[in-house]
Order: C-alpha cells, then structure tokens, then sequence
C-alpha cells in the first residue's frame, strides 16, 4: 500500500447483516494493488470495538490470577469449552482502558489492582473483527481481595478464578491447556519480565 492509505482504499458500500450485540457488516471497498491497478473487494466484519486484557501478578510469590469460562467457539472448534484465560471485558461507554481493566478485575477476580502497567494494543484477528485490546498487567496480594468475582450473572457469566504460578501456567500452555491468544502474549511476558528465580518457583 501507498504512504497515503486514504487513496488506497475506498467504501463502496456498507450493509448490516446483524445487529445484535456485536454488529455484522458486509463492506464493498474498491483496493489499489501494488501495481496500480484498482480491485473491488467485499469483506464480513464484526465491530467489536475495544477491549482489555490484564494479567495480575504477586511478583514476591511467581503467581498469577487466571480465569476459567465458557466458550462456545472452542467447543465448537472440538476442543474443550471451558478456556483458562488472562481477566478481558470491552469498554463501555465513557471507560478509559485503565477503568475498563480494574472494573474486569473486580467483577471477574474480586481483587483491586494496583500498580496498572499498559502494555500494548494489538489486533488479535483483523481479518475477521474490528476489536483492538489494550494488554495490561497489574500487582496483586491477597489483601487486595474485596469480593468473590466470578463475573456477572445478569451477563450469563460463570467464571472460576485460578491463582498459579507462571512457571505452572506456562507448563500449561507447553501442554496445550491453555490456548487463548492474549493469555500466552501476557504469560510470556510475565516470564520476560520477572527474575528468573521467581519465575521458575513450582
């Protein structure tokens, strides 16, 4: 594509396929090639909007805060339904990524954080969906607990909490356990980042 993406790509049309949720539209773009040449195109996408991803961390122990939910497209994709993962929720209205990340925590984790680090902000399937997460991670004790989490029911949410240590959970990721995307990025961090004497504490 040119320096000047505004020229490369031109809408045509968008049309709603659903608008639930999470909107599904179908965009007719015209595309200019490498060679000059121009292509029309359609593309399917759902507007996710903006989401977060934070991994709390007890970094005197080597433990990390996890969850375990269901989801749908893992069981329908054969593999087991219920996904250990890093706490995640999108943004609501007027929620900055830092608000959005310490609302998740208490409703998913129960747990106030402290010590908010971003991260990054990463596409995690621009082909398919708009969403762009915010990744964070955080600093936990057990005196930072002021509730049981677990999510919302009102929201049909059943989430188990996990605390384990990094060196446990990234074993599960060798094993292929825990196959979320965000989930790996943030544990490989974790790992990158603690001392190496923490890390590996069983």
């Amino acid at each position: 594509m040119s320096a000047d993406a505004d020229d490369d790509i031109e809408v045509l049309r968008i049309e709603t396929l659903s608008a639930d949720r999470y909107p599904l539209r179908r965009y007719r773009f015209s595309q200019r090639r490498g060679d000059g040449t121009r292509a029309t195109l359609e593309r399917q996408l759902y507007e996710l909007g903006e989401s977060v991803a934070v991994l709390p961390i007890d970094r005197s122990r080597g433990t990390v805060l996890l969850v375990r939910q269901l989801r749908l497209a893992a069981y329908l994709a054969g593999d087991p339904p219920a996904l250990i993962e890093a706490c995640a929720g999108h943004l609501e209205t007027g929620d900055s990524p830092a608000d959005a990340a310490r609302r998740e925590a208490a409703e998913e984790l129960g747990y106030e954080l402290r010590g908010l680090q971003p991260l990054f902000t990463l596409y995690m399937s621009p082909g398919l969906i708009t969403e762009r997460i915010h990744f964070f991670v955080a600093e936990y004790d057990a005196a930072m607990a002021r509730g049981a989490g677990g999510g919302l029911e009102a929201e049909g949410e059943d989430i188990a909490i996990i605390e384990t240590t990094i060196a446990d959970a990234w074993r599960m990721v060798e094993r292929g356990e825990i196959i979320d995307a965000k989930t790996v990025l943030l544990l490989q961090h974790a790992r990158l980042t603690l001392p190496a004497d923490v890390e590996q504490t069983s």
